[in-house]
């Protein structure tokens, strides 16, 4: 991109640009959207969104977004695409991320953030708004893939799952290698907040798309410092244990992964749908895509993506 490109998009105020503002885009895509504060069980505040069609929805989608990521900037790109085909979805910025309450990026306890989500999503499918009638699907990429099926073995009401590069296990190929884990997990023990794992910047390995690669980073809210040893550890800890509880999952689920992906490893993508014990799965593998799927390709391999997320919940609802 160009100089006079680049900087002319550094003053954008949504993802899509300074104009139109937040309900005139969401009024050109047929659809309404609200935005408020959820008190999580242990008393967290955490923000939240909902965007929802026009017409009465054939179906739920609850969605968790990512490490580092939060649901107002690209994310709800994807929701609002869905919503304008009937979906009525619903996510929240999980601890420390976003607009919600926590030291940034520092997730010490995913089980807790799991029990956030549980809380959530239950009221929102038990609310006076026929939600309970409707087929419920989740959604999540990246680290969000890896809570919906922590989701699904606590709080087994949904019928389907949409997972996105999920991170199901830290692969060989990405894992850092001895000694350094072994390091880190002992100055984790002492000082878990600090911000010093060595890493790439995530926009940089999961949006190929120069251009949107400049978008993705203006996020007011995204977290762009160096993970936090004890968020880092608590990852390993989680994908090694779902890693090794990969045959028990049941829900049916399409997972979608670029086999060109250097944040998560669609060989484990493949390693989930051989193990599963889940009747109906499919696997989609695209050739040459990046992590980003969503919003990181070029617009005609996002409309991929997005048509075979569309025909999957479409023969669900």
């Amino acid at each position: 991109m160009d100089e006079e490109n680049k900087s002319s998009t550094q003053t954008r105020k949504y993802f899509w640009g300074n104009t139109p503002e937040e309900q005139d885009y969401y009024n050109l895509h047929n659809i309404k959207s609200t935005s408020s504060f959820f008190t999580s069980p242990r008393g967290l505040s955490l923000f939240t969104r909902s965007w929802l069609p026009l017409t009465p929805p054939r179906g739920i989608i609850c969605m968790v977004h990512g490490y580092g990521n939060d649901i107002s900037w690209t994310f709800q790109s994807t929701a609002i695409f869905l919503a304008s085909n009937g979906f009525a979805c619903f996510a929240l910025d999980m601890e420390a991320h976003g607009r919600s309450e926590g030291l940034k990026a520092f997730v010490p306890d995913v089980n807790s953030v799991v029990e956030d989500y549980i809380a959530f999503f239950t009221s929102i499918v038990s609310s006076d708004e026929g939600y309970e009638k409707l087929p419920r699907f989740l959604y999540g990429e990246s680290m969000g893939g890896a809570i919906c099926l922590l989701l699904q073995f606590n709080k087994p009401f949904f019928n389907g799952a949409v997972l996105i590069a999920p991170m199901c296990k830290i692969s060989d190929k990405v894992r850092p290698k001895w000694p350094i884990p072994e390091i880190l997990m002992v100055v984790a023990k002492f000082a878990p907040r600090l911000a010093i794992v060595p890493t790439e910047d995530l926009v940089d390995k999961s949006v190929k798309v120069p251009e949107k690669r400049i978008i993705g980073g203006m996020n007011p809210v995204r977290y762009t410092g160096k993970p936090r040893l004890g968020t880092v550890m608590e990852l390993l800890r989680v994908t090694e244990d779902l890693s090794r509880r990969l045959s028990q999952v049941e829900i049916p689920f399409i997972v979608l992964h670029g086999d060109a992906d250097a944040v998560t490893d669609p060989d484990v993508s493949k390693e989930l749908f051989d193990k599963a014990k889940s009747v109906d799965k499919s696997l989609k593998v695209y050739e040459g895509m990046w992590h980003s799927l969503l919003f990181g390709e070029t617009d005609e391999n996002v409309e991929v993506v997005r048509r075979d997320i569309l025909e999957w919940l479409n023969h669900r609802s």
